[in-house]
């Protein structure tokens, strides 16, 4: 019997007065505090302001929904030299990372994390691998990409996979690491959460619960009613009469109530309130909350990116500044320096990489009336300048030692195995820039569904259904209007009300443009302008409209499925040639090449007359949280909804997503 509190002030017998409620009330204040202390201990990494709290975001699921609940452990790796290693996993909008290792050629990290799995949700988990012997910058060593829902199906002898890790930029095998991936039954998941907390209160460590350490568990649940009856449900506890309770009969217990009548309405941990009646959500928020507990080292949450997840102490500084921000969202791309989006391909958070003094420049012209007064003051003209001149300094033939600097900045964003023809047969930047990618490169999504329309380019994608959404959401410029964009000659009341997407390219993209719909071109508008930035920096400023104001080009595609489709090509900095490959007349199939940008990034803008498109539900959620959707040309980008009586309804459920 001698298991009670080594604490004196907790040892003392429950009391319902005054007294014992002012007692009660300053024990269950240090049993929180003692699992907040311990919570914060695992699920904060320093010096970085988000929560490490590795919930699912107040999202709740359905059972059809939920496919269980991952436990991903990085064992070790074996590399080409020796170094100090950490290694990063990202899932959905979610990264973690390991702590460093030793000096070494073979890693050992034994770090572990448990992830949630949605049936419809994101499966394919990245783990990167830095080297981390730079004080301000570590470097991206090899990757690999993990789809979880088929390495937990396939059959194998054994539970630790070796996996390769490849060269981000090349494809060459860099190393190797071992891995294991696990889901636990849900009751076990909650047998082993019920250990996990028995860890935390039991004070003296003996593996067993006292009454009174029993009474402080079940008022921290937040359950009234448990909170009554609590001798009755030590007794069930006490499977063996030794009046204690074990940590297993703790496990029984709190399995068996689940299924009957729920002792926890409150997460011990984090305190959460959790609605009784929806037992796989609080299994799940529980489970995710206080993941520690088989011996491992938990790794640390809280990023957005692995790049973000990577940095070393000069990126804590720079956080704990306020110098930069990272954030997914409009204020991403507004002010910091860092773009997070979304790639539709992985269903991962990645980040855009631009150079650090550009977007310092972009900030101070984009984002103030004393820059856009300097623009005004005769810059725009400088801008054209400049332009012109990169873009001969581009096509000259010493020009082409650039493109191998260029693909290792860019390292795991340009595939060289999709280029039609090998780096040797570029005599210029530009001709790199502007190259052509191998047939089937970019599957065209349902192609032989000419109501399916596809995306324009490799881009950053932003939707809306109206534009008044795009105003709302993300362009900030004063004035801007369909009109100014389609210019008066083009636009009509169809497109004023109609949907607008956006397809914005960043340098390292494939810069050639293809038709999103089939149909006619019935003419080209040529409308002079400015050379602005298409950066998101500048879109979203509000003191200038980069779409209105921008050198662009107008075409219309008459088509049967979507009506007339504004397809408007923007220039922007470096960029001062647009080139077409289609001509008024011209009769085209969706998928096909219409023209390409010359050196620098740029935007496609296409708008759909009102009520003749339906966008793809999740480039529309995206588009609302102010995060750009990094998609490839060919995906599926929606269904046209224009009622014909010789067009059946669209059936688009087996249209594939695209590459």
């Amino acid at each position: 019997m001698g298991h009670g509190n080594s604490r004196p002030s907790v040892t003392e017998p429950f009391d319902e007065s005054t007294e014992g409620s002012k007692s009660t009330s300053s024990r269950l204040s240090r049993l929180k505090q003692r699992f907040h202390i311990h919570f914060h201990r695992h699920h904060h990494h320093h010096g970085h302001g988000r929560s490490g709290s590795n919930s699912h975001d107040s999202k709740l699921l359905s059972a059809e929904d939920f496919a269980g609940i991952a436990l991903l452990t990085l064992i070790n790796a074996e590399m080409k030299f020796k170094d100090k290693w950490l290694a990063c996993v990202s899932l959905g909008e979610q990264t973690f990372r390991t702590d460093i290792s030793d000096h070494t050629d073979k890693p050992i990290w034994n770090s572990e994390k448990k992830l949630l799995l949605e049936k419809n949700g994101p499966r394919v988990a990245r783990i990167s691998v830095f080297e981390t012997n730079r004080l301000s910058k570590n470097n991206l060593i090899g990757y690999c990409e993990v789809d979880l829902f088929e390495f937990l199906t396939q059959d194998s002898d054994s539970d630790i996979e070796v996996v390769h890790l490849l060269d981000p930029s090349s494809n060459i095998v860099v190393g190797n690491i071992s891995l294991s991936c696990s889901v636990e039954d849900p009751v076990e998941t909650e047998k082993s959460f019920a250990r996990r907390i028995l860890s935390v209160v039991d004070y003296n460590e003996d593996g067993m619960l006292s009454f009174s350490e029993f009474s402080e568990l079940i008022n921290a649940f937040g359950n009234r009613l448990a909170a009554d009856k609590k001798e009755e449900l030590f007794k069930a506890a006490d499977k063996n009469g030794d009046g204690v309770v074990s940590m297993d009969e703790l496990a029984i217990l709190l399995a068996i109530q689940q299924e009957k009548e729920p002792l926890i309405n409150c997460c011990p941990v984090c305190g959460e309130i959790l609605e009784v009646s929806d037992k796989l959500n609080s299994m799940i928020h529980m489970t995710l909350c206080f993941d520690e507990g088989t011996g491992n080292q938990v790794m640390t949450g809280g990023f957005l990116t692995d790049k973000q997840a990577s940095y070393g102490w000069m990126f804590k500084l720079t956080e704990w500044a306020h110098f930069s921000s990272y954030d997914i969202g409009l204020n991403s791309g507004a002010s910091a320096s860092h773009i997070v989006v979304f790639d539709r391909r992985t269903k991962r958070l990645v980040e855009e990489l631009i150079d650090g003094k550009i977007v310092l420049s972009m900030r101070a012209i984009y984002q103030s009336k004393l820059g856009l007064g300097i623009m005004d003051t005769g810059a725009k003209e400088l801008l054209h300048s400049i332009s012109e001149k990169q873009g001969r300094k581009m096509n000259s033939i010493d020009s082409a030692q650039d493109i191998p600097k260029f693909i290792e900045f860019f390292e795991d964003q340009i595939k060289q195995d999709d280029i039609k023809y090998p780096m040797e047969h570029f005599k210029t930047f530009n001709e790199f820039f502007i190259r052509e990618l191998k047939p089937g490169a970019r599957p065209i999504a349902c192609m032989d569904r000419d109501d399916i329309g596809v995306c324009a380019a490799d881009s950053r994608l932003m939707a809306f259904k109206t534009i008044e959404d795009s105003l709302r959401f993300w362009i900030k410029g004063k004035k801007f209007s369909v009109q100014g964009l389609l210019g008066k000659d083009i636009c009509s009341s169809p497109f004023t009300d109609g949907t607008l997407v956006i397809f914005r390219l960043a340098p390292q993209d494939y810069h050639r443009f293809h038709f999103p719909v089939s149909g006619t071109i019935e003419q080209f508008v040529d409308i002079p302008g400015c050379l602005y930035t298409v950066n998101p920096i500048a879109v979203n400023s509000k003191y200038c409209n980069v779409f209105t104001e921008n050198k662009r080009v107008v075409s219309i595609i008459s088509t049967a499925d979507f009506g007339k489709v504004a397809f408007v090509a923007i220039g922007a900095t470096m960029v001062g040639s647009i080139t077409f490959s289609k001509k008024e007349g011209d009769y085209v199939q969706k998928g096909d090449e219409f023209g390409y940008f010359s050196f620098g990034g740029s935007t496609v803008i296409c708008v759909f007359e009102k009520d003749t498109i339906k966008i793809d539900e999740d480039l529309l959620e995206n588009s609302a949280r102010e995060l750009e959707t990094l998609v490839a040309m060919g995906m599926k980008l929606g269904v046209s909804v224009k009622r014909r009586d010789d067009i059946e309804l669209p059936n688009v459920e087996n249209c594939v997503l695209g590459a």
